[in-house]
């Protein structure tokens, strides 16, 4: 059985990963949550390095208790979701959710830290590419 980092074991069937893409409505338009994975260090800013709330859905698990955990454990936050419209890949669960400007983030011990960006910035941080994609086809279901 396949495992995360930490040993935790992965679910055998699809879709094996979810992804929260949080975003706000900030002074400049709306800015996406990213979060700093903190196994390398503050500096590190390779791939993996920076992603939106996501994670390993656990076997027997159904993806919206997933998505919901992970959300909780990664960011502190509970907030309602939805699925991403029209998202092809079946490997990753994909949804969306807005938080309140004022939304606090209480990272767990996986991250050191987070940022508010515009899309363009956010996507330029998430690498690898499928991490960009994930918050570019979040933000155009926004539309």
């Amino acid at each position: 059985m396949e495992e995360t980092w930490d040993g935790v074991p992965v679910a055998r069937e699809p879709p094996y990963a979810c992804c929260v893409v949080v975003w706000r409505e900030g002074d400049g338009g709306r800015e996406f949550l990213v979060l700093h994975r903190a196994h390398f260090g503050l500096e590190f800013a390779g791939d993996w390095a920076w992603t939106p709330p996501s994670g390993a859905r656990q076997p027997g698990e159904p993806p919206d208790e997933a998505a919901a955990r992970e959300l909780h454990e990664e960011a502190g936050l509970e907030l309602p979701f939805e699925p991403a419209e029209s998202w092809p890949s079946l490997e990753v669960a994909l949804y969306v959710a807005q938080a309140p400007r004022d939304a606090e983030i209480v990272l767990g011990a996986e991250h050191d830290g987070f940022r508010w960006l515009p899309l363009a910035e956010a996507a330029a941080r998430c690498l690898p590419a499928e991490v960009a994609a994930c918050l570019e086809h979040a933000a155009a279901s926004l539309a």
